[in-house]
């Protein structure tokens, strides 16, 4: 049963026994991306018992807890974790920051590595020269990981560029592509199925199992894109 949102902000919902739902909204828009990503650095600072991890996307944060941790008085464990979630809110940790990261991220856009760069410049009324010139310009936000490990969906693209995806989406996207779906555009950490528009293509590795984090972006994290040619390119992914 969810709680209706009320004056801290955010309603409270649980999800099965073992995950907490934190809802400020139901739309996708960069300001309200931004709240939740401020809740979780300042949950992430306040370390609740038994909250073993933080899970961020468009308008909720998902808290997954050990119940038995929060199992005891009369009140549902996710009700007494939803009480200590107001509290920490209420009286933020001094030391909490929510500062994001800033990565650049090289992409060559075009030719082999984007074959939908034309047709993107044509929907928009622009040179492809100018489409790329627009995609570097912006200041993008990891709204959320999702789809595949560590693939970035990213809000904060300029309106001239958002154009629908595929009729027919591809069976094989390579690893690294710079892609635009609706409003967004994102990253493919590897080679996937997908019907977003490619543009372009990174030779950074966005997902490593081995790597710790396996991820290279994070939710919250602050991302311009630098466009290269194929040499550097070339060179970038021997590196």
């Amino acid at each position: 049963m969810a709680t209706p949102a009320d004056a801290r902000g955010f309603a409270v919902e649980p999800l099965g026994e073992t995950v907490l739902l934190l809802r400020f909204g139901e739309r996708i828009e960069t300001a309200l991306n931004a709240r939740v990503h401020a809740a979780a650095a300042i949950l992430h600072s306040a370390a609740l018992p038994g909250v073993t991890d933080l899970v961020p996307a468009y308008a909720t944060l998902a808290l997954h807890y050990r119940p038995e941790v929060w199992a005891s008085g009369d009140d549902a464990p996710w009700r007494q974790l939803a009480d200590a979630v107001a509290a920490v809110f209420a009286a933020p940790p001094a030391h909490a920051s929510t500062e994001p990261a800033t990565r650049i991220v090289p992409v060559c856009y075009g030719g082999e590595f984007g074959p939908d760069l034309e047709a993107l410049a044509r929907h928009a009324g622009l040179t492809p020269g100018e489409a790329i010139a627009c995609h570097v310009a912006a200041d993008y936000r990891v709204a959320m990981l999702g789809f595949a490990p560590g693939f970035p969906y990213l809000l904060g693209l300029d309106p001239r560029l958002h154009m629908p995806r595929r009729a027919d989406p591809r069976t094989r996207v390579p690893a690294g592509s710079v892609a635009i779906g609706g409003a967004q555009t994102g990253i493919y950490p590897r080679e996937l199925p997908g019907g977003w528009q490619l543009i372009g293509r990174t030779p950074l590795a966005l997902f490593a199992p081995a790597a710790e984090p396996p991820c290279l972006l994070a939710p919250g994290d602050r991302v311009r894109f630098r466009a290269i040619d194929a040499a550097e390119f070339a060179a970038l992914s021997r590196a």
